[in-house]
């Protein structure tokens, strides 16, 4: 998944911008979680699916709880990207479970799946109702069927598209979700579903406002650092292997955006 992330990055990037490929076990990850505000990350995901689709062909499924409407323009690749509106998690479950099923495979299978905001499917009252009396209980469940399926999907690839195998997934998570206060002294519990999803997927892409002197200066609209680097399940030598790469993404007052590498 990480691979992907790499091709948006340097899709966008400013022009004269050298790309550094991701070395070591980081390139080759297939799971790959965006950290951050919610609407930013959001773009991100929108842009790994259209990447993946025009550039490499990728049939994609992207799971969001709200509806896109700024895509209308677009007649290719939007035909290669299959969007799901589930509204609870429950909904999430049924439909990421039903990807196992013939009709969803009997054509070419989806290489690319993305859950776009995570925590609205893990939190509040929204979530779910009465399904999930714990976040990270369900945080685990919904991961774990996630790469389950992923993994399915890779098999089907590998007998009949292998050249667009494995099968990838991304998701996006904002930990300061609005669960209602927290006991003094501890810490949040969006923080503690974090780590759960940290167990699961391989690679991580933090999205954190740069509000440095150099970015408040430039007088742009919004300066965001993006850092991609390794997360959950690697052996502790893969980890020391694998190199965290940094960008600046920056958008502009017209919308526009352009990815700067660090």
């Amino acid at each position: 998944m990480a691979d992907v992330l790499t091709h948006v990055f340097s899709t966008f990037i400013a022009k004269g911008g050298q790309v550094n490929h991701v070395s070591g076990t980081l390139s080759s990850t297939c799971s790959a979680l965006v950290v951050g505000e919610s609407t930013m990350s959001r773009s991100v995901l929108l842009l790994a699916a259209l990447i993946a689709a025009s550039r490499r062909g990728m049939k994609v499924v992207f799971f969001t709880r709200t509806q896109i409407q700024t895509l209308d323009f677009i007649t290719y690749p939007i035909q290669m990207i299959k969007f799901c509106y589930p509204r609870t998690l429950e909904e999430l479950l049924l439909q990421v479970a039903s990807l196992h099923e013939p009709e969803n495979t009997s054509s070419t299978a989806p290489s690319l799946i993305i859950v776009d905001r995570l925590q609205n499917f893990l939190c509040g009252p929204g979530g779910g109702g009465g399904f999930h009396q714990g976040e990270q209980s369900c945080a685990a469940h919904l991961s774990a069927l996630l790469l389950d399926t992923t993994a399915f999907l890779t098999k089907v690839l590998e007998r009949r598209a292998p050249w667009l195998a494995p099968c990838r997934l991304l998701a996006s998570f904002q930990p300061e979700c609005e669960v209602g206060p927290a006991d003094p002294g501890s810490s949040h519990p969006m923080l503690a579903v974090l780590e759960v999803l940290d167990r699961y997927f391989t690679a991580r892409c933090a999205l954190d406002r740069d509000e440095s002197y150099a970015a408040v200066a430039a007088g742009l609209e919004d300066v965001w650092r993006v850092d991609l680097s390794g997360a959950g399940p690697m052996d502790p030598s893969d980890r020391a292997d694998c190199t965290s790469q940094e960008w600046q993404l920056v958008v502009f007052t017209n919308g526009s955006m352009e990815f700067r590498s660090v």
